[in-house]
């Protein structure tokens, strides 16, 4: 197992990193048969045909909502899909490919060009893309413990995927990582793959090349990861392995490794090939893609907003990195709710804008997410604002603690549409108790119960007065404003 090399070694060598990544287009059809896509509950060799099959005389017909897709991630990427795509045959020999090839784009992709920005550490970083093409998915090998066969699974062969190949751009474990999840993003938001990491949706395949030179390199390729966490991991392990090696004077072999998760270690599958190792070549059977400006445009039509255009709306908020990604993963993870939308609707309210994404990030997404909460699904978008608007007027008018308010959207949250919120807070005890006449009585109290603080605070041990003020809080459950009874003690002990 690799260990982890020394800084001072590590900053010797230029770490370069480029990522293929397989995204299942979610077409209803295969891409060239009319057999179901969805294979997570087919019984083995169930969703298949004569072309699945790769029978002799069986004909490709192009699925063409996978060529719509291809158009929509191409915006989703930054450009605009090549008017001119053909297919090529790419050929190789394995169990889970009975046509001895796959049907792919080679010469002239769908996709070429192209970028997306991460965000690594405050640093925005720029990685390019250098094309997408389609391609037809091969089927799935499974190698039952124990045993000295193998089984093969047709009904993914055929699938329409888009492979995204990106300029070696990344350097570091956490670039890779970002990259990967801003892929995930924008393929979900133009709505083109499901992206479901556990049943394959999008699997990743990571080149790693270190190098003390401006040349790059020898590279590997760790292929079909299904995680962002399993893509840091794997480079990590990968530079510091190659590192290690060429330290000690070795060479590093070209060559295709798989992802232990368990371990957390990469191993070696087979020698990797070059382009000319296919055999490339045009498919006779299908026709090039040709697409026309008024096609493009109107696909351009039905792009909805993308995720950095949503970070640039919500830039004037001031929320960090961590708290822009929740609302955007969030905001994929609820058909009930548009948390983007809703944030929009107020943002020249900036105050209560921010607020609201807030709340958002912090208690009602979390609790989308706990399987033992309870939202109400029958609350409407503007309802929803109305009862998050009244909640903030209580917090900005010192009715509530911000503590109570998370309380009080909970219950709010969970159960029937309240029509006066305030009144509904006081039922639970909820409202801040800001009478001066009746906290200083409790405080008053709380003095003579605790005469060494007390004498503590009034020797200048200020820290002292958090105590008093917790003890206020303790007498009064909570609903004591606190700014107020700091200042009745301090006018109580003369200070």
């Amino acid at each position: 197992m690799a260990s982890k090399v020394s800084p001072e070694i590590r900053a010797k060598y230029t770490v370069t990193i480029g990522i293929e990544c397989h995204v299942q287009f979610k077409t209803e059809t295969k891409l060239f048969a009319g057999v179901a896509n969805d294979a997570r509950d087919a019984a083995p060799n169930t969703l298949i045909s004569h072309i699945c099959f790769g029978l002799p005389g069986a004909l490709p017909v192009l699925n063409k909502e996978a060529v719509h897709l291809g158009i929509k991630a191409a915006f989703a990427l930054g450009t605009r899909p090549q008017k001119y795509s053909a297919f090529d045959r790419k050929h190789y020999f394995y169990p889970d490919l009975p046509l001895g090839y796959q049907i792919t784009q080679f010469t002239h992709p769908i996709i070429r060009g192209g970028s997306l920005t991460i965000d690594v550490d405050g640093e925005q970083k720029t990685i390019r893309i250098h094309e997408a093409h389609l391609e037809a998915d091969a089927g799935k090998s499974t190698h039952p413990a124990g045993t000295n066969y193998s089984l093969v699974d047709l009904n993914r062969a055929g699938t329409p995927l888009l492979e995204i190949v990106s300029e070696p751009d990344m350097h570091t474990a956490a670039d890779a990582k970002a990259y990967a999840k801003e892929l995930y993003l924008r393929m979900r938001y133009a709505d083109v793959s499901d992206c479901n990491l556990y049943y394959g949706n999008m699997r990743f395949d990571v080149n790693v090349s270190v190098s003390k030179t401006d040349v790059l390199g020898t590279r590997t390729e760790t292929k079909n990861l299904n995680s962002f966490k399993a893509v840091e991991k794997a480079v990590e392990y990968e530079v510091n392995r190659q590192i290690e090696r060429l330290e000690k004077g070795e060479q590093i072999i070209q060559e295709t490794r798989g992802w232990d998760d368990a371990k957390q270690v990469t191993f070696s599958q087979r020698s990797k090939e070059d382009a000319h190792d296919y055999r490339y070549f045009p498919d006779p059977d299908l026709p090039p893609i040709e697409l026309d400006d008024a096609l493009i445009d109107a696909v351009a039509g039905e792009m909805p907003v993308m995720p950095d255009e949503w970070r640039r709306r919500l830039s004037g908020l001031g929320l960090d990195v961590s708290q822009t990604d929740s609302l955007l993963e969030g905001e994929l993870d609820s058909a009930e709710v548009s948390y983007l939308l809703l944030i929009e609707e107020v943002i020249d309210q900036k105050d209560f804008a921010k607020a609201l994404a807030n709340w958002f990030v912090n208690l009602e997404i979390p609790l989308r997410n706990d399987e033992t909460a309870r939202i109400n699904g029958d609350l409407t978008n503007q309802n929803r604002l109305r009862m998050y608007r009244a909640v903030f007027e209580l917090v900005k008018t010192n009715k509530l603690s911000s503590s109570n308010a998370k309380v009080l959207l909970t219950k709010l949250l969970a159960g029937p549409e309240v029509a006066d919120i305030e009144d509904f807070a006081k039922q639970h005890n909820l409202i801040q108790e800001s009478d001066e006449g009746e906290l200083a009585k409790v405080v008053a109290k709380v003095i003579e119960e605790n005469p060494k603080a007390a004498e503590d605070v009034k020797a200048g041990e200020m820290k002292a007065i958090g105590f008093l003020v917790g003890q206020v809080m303790k007498h009064t459950q909570g609903r004591a404003n606190p700014g107020v009874v700091q200042q009745i003690i301090k006018t109580q002990l003369g200070l």
